[in-house]
């Protein structure tokens, strides 16, 4: 089966052939370590504001660790200026990963920092062994990833969410086929 490793970020970037020089950007990427959570909060409040813990996927992710092993962040003189977390969720009876949040400090946006930060991720979980990543996003972003709008109603969240912003990527091909329930945290009390 070969080498299940997460692979690093030099080798993310020889996966994503010349779609992103990582020698271009103007950052280093390396794992998320516990260190970088307060950064991290920081990130998100600028960019989602205080009402993100209201919003379906924040809610989600309530009393559930996202994945150490497919989270990442971007540094820039050894500060975190982006980053991204997947976490483990179902979707019904099937298991998946919630990418998000995706954030990346206004000054250093527009520049490839989260599409680098999203491709290493998606990697990563590849990598693992995950079959599916589902989001609540903008598709004309994700659909370069792989994300496509989840068939209308398919997919519930525990909240309002415009169903043209549920989004899912295979990572492995048909994982979505027949993907129909509620989302709720994976390694919940009870399961």
């Amino acid at each position: 089966m070969g080498d299940r490793r997460r692979p690093s970020a030099t080798q993310s970037a020889r996966f994503f052939g010349s779609r992103t020089d990582m020698s271009n950007l103007p950052c280093q990427f390396r794992s998320e370590s516990p260190a970088d959570d307060a950064a991290i909060c920081t990130i998100q409040a600028d960019a989602f504001g205080p009402g993100r813990f209201a919003r379906s996927a924040f809610r989600v992710r309530e009393g559930i660790a996202h994945d150490a092993d497919l989270s990442f962040v971007a540094l820039k003189d050894d500060e975190v200026i982006a980053s991204v977390r997947l976490t483990p969720v179902r979707i019904g009876t099937c298991d998946a990963q919630l990418l998000g949040p995706l954030a990346v400090q206004p000054a250093h946006k527009n520049k490839g920092i989260g599409r680098m930060l999203l491709r290493m991720a998606l990697d990563a979980a590849r990598d693992k062994g995950e079959t599916l990543v589902l989001l609540v996003g903008d598709a004309p972003y994700y659909a370069p990833f792989g994300f496509r709008v989840a068939p209308m109603g398919s997919i519930f969240f525990p909240g309002p969410v415009d169903p043209a912003r549920v989004l899912v990527a295979e990572l492995v091909g048909g994982a979505a086929q027949g993907v129909h329930g509620a989302v709720r945290g994976r390694g919940l009390a009870g399961e």
